[in-house]
């Protein structure tokens, strides 16, 4: 009798298709938030009560509020593929100012697209795009690597900063910030030891139900960062798809 042994290999995924798979969950994400909830449903005109009654009343609206709903948690199966992915590029970029400059102007560019999706306004102070948490991740990345070399003092100067990170991200109501610099400084401060870092990484993401999920996809990643698209589409993608979704809205209003 032969004995066989069956092997489950993990699949191997690249840089590029932790992007594009990022990008879907962003896209998917945004459809339940702009169309579905705020293009559809409409949740401010109802109070709490209310909008129980009415879908209870409305077998419809009670199936776009489910399907926004499940869209929307979908988005914290990004968050620390997004975290993963700075640490990478920062770890690994040849012009660390460049790549900070880059995510630093995509933020402020996609700013517009971003209020005029969520509020139907062009200037809305009231909270900002993903990308602003984004890139005070990145700023802290830099003071991080620049104080990490001074001893004690260096690692009191660390935790200062990744306080100071997230309170940056606070004052300035990023869309998913805190969890976003919370995981980007643990995936840095603990880059080589990779069972710890997760079993933080995936303490911190419980902040978003599906959260943990996201670290089958970096298990998986294979090192590999070249892509055939220019890192130039993967911003873009995030100010463009907000502003297609928000002239949807328009249009549905």
């Amino acid at each position: 009798m032969n004995n066989r042994r069956v092997y489950w290999k993990t699949p191997e995924v690249t840089g590029r298709g932790l992007k594009n798979f990022v990008c879907v969950i962003l896209f998917l994400q945004s459809v339940g938030i702009i169309i579905l909830e705020k293009g559809v449903i409409h949740p401010e005109q109802y109070t709490q009560e209310g909008l129980s009654i009415a879908m209870q009343e409305s077998s419809s609206l009670m199936v776009l509020s489910g399907a926004a709903s499940l869209l929307q948690l979908t988005a914290g199966l990004a968050i620390p593929i997004v975290a993963f992915l700075l640490v990478e590029g920062f770890m690994h970029t040849s012009d660390v100012r460049t790549y900070m400059l880059s995510v630093i102007l995509f933020a402020l560019i996609s700013e517009f697209p971003y209020d005029f999706a969520m509020s139907m306004q062009l200037v809305d102070i009231s909270q900002q795009n993903a990308m602003v948490g984004t890139a005070i991740s990145l700023v802290m990345l830099y003071c991080l690597e620049f104080v990490k070399k001074r001893g004690i003092i260096g690692k009191i100067l660390q935790v200062c900063i990744v306080l100071c990170g997230v309170l940056w991200a606070a004052i300035f109501r990023a869309e998913y910030g805190l969890c976003t610099v919370l995981l980007t400084a643990v995936f840095y401060l603990f880059y080589t030891k990779n069972v710890l870092k997760t079993f933080l990484g995936a303490a911190i993401s419980l902040l978003y139900v599906t959260g943990p999920l996201a670290f089958y996809g970096i298990w998986c990643y294979n090192g590999e960062r070249k892509t055939r698209c220019s890192k130039y589409y993967y911003y873009l993608f995030y100010p463009l798809h907000l502003l297609l979704l928000g002239s949807i809205r328009f249009f549905l209003s």
